[in-house]
């Protein structure tokens, strides 16, 4: 079986913003009059910055408390972790789970994920082109959903507050889990799933 045609085998560039077939050599799209590339310029160190930067600030956001929970005038604060074992011995398991997933699953394998395949472009690896670009899908499908442990937090503060002397208020380390949400987002965006199957040439510019 032949291999496909490529874009630019067929004169063709798509534009990042409109998504217009535009005419390959163009430098501004006829339609939205945004400026045309083949691929995403520096996209390496953008989603490399990034992706490290969320990672810095996710050490903080793990480490400071998000949530401050008083019950009959005991108060105390919670990290992330500590807050999902609280949730699990009063037996909201339900709740603990979400949060368990939403703030250390769905992070760390973002962070796997694309420094997986950020590493293997540059290498410019044929391994497993396929089910790269279906882990770049993933990683952008799991992206809406990161802000739930941000909503959870908010969810319970408002519930907890019908109960007679109890408090619960969010504390710093919530701002920094959304600053890594944040982050991890861009660095989505800002990679070019395009260049997993750059390997496949070598006169891509």
């Amino acid at each position: 079986m032949s291999q496909p045609h490529y874009a630019r085998d067929l004169g063709l560039c798509l534009c990042h913003t409109c998504g217009y077939a535009c005419d390959d050599g163009a430098q501004e799209c006829p339609r939205c009059h945004s400026h045309v590339h083949r691929r995403k310029p520096n996209m390496y160190a953008r989603t490399w910055a990034l992706l490290i930067a969320g990672f810095i600030l996710y050490i903080p956001a793990n480490t400071l408390p998000v949530m401050y929970t008083s019950y009959f005038g005991s108060g105390t604060d919670n990290t992330i972790m500590s807050g999902v074992i609280e949730f699990w011995k009063d037996g909201s398991w339900d709740i603990a789970l979400l949060i368990f997933i939403a703030s250390i699953v769905v992070p760390c394998l973002k962070f796997f994920i694309m420094g997986l395949l950020l590493i293997t472009c540059q290498r410019r690896s044929r391994w497993a082109m396929r089910e790269r670009s279906k882990l770049y899908r993933f990683v952008e499908l799991i992206g809406y959903w990161s802000m739930l442990d941000v909503l959870v937090v908010a969810l319970v503060a408002a519930l907890v507050q019908f109960r007679a002397l109890s408090v619960v208020e969010p504390r710093i380390g919530i701002l920094f889990f959304g600053v890594v949400v944040v982050l991890t987002m861009l660095a989505a965006m800002t990679f070019d799933p395009r260049k997993i199957w750059d390997a496949e040439v070598d006169d891509v510019r």
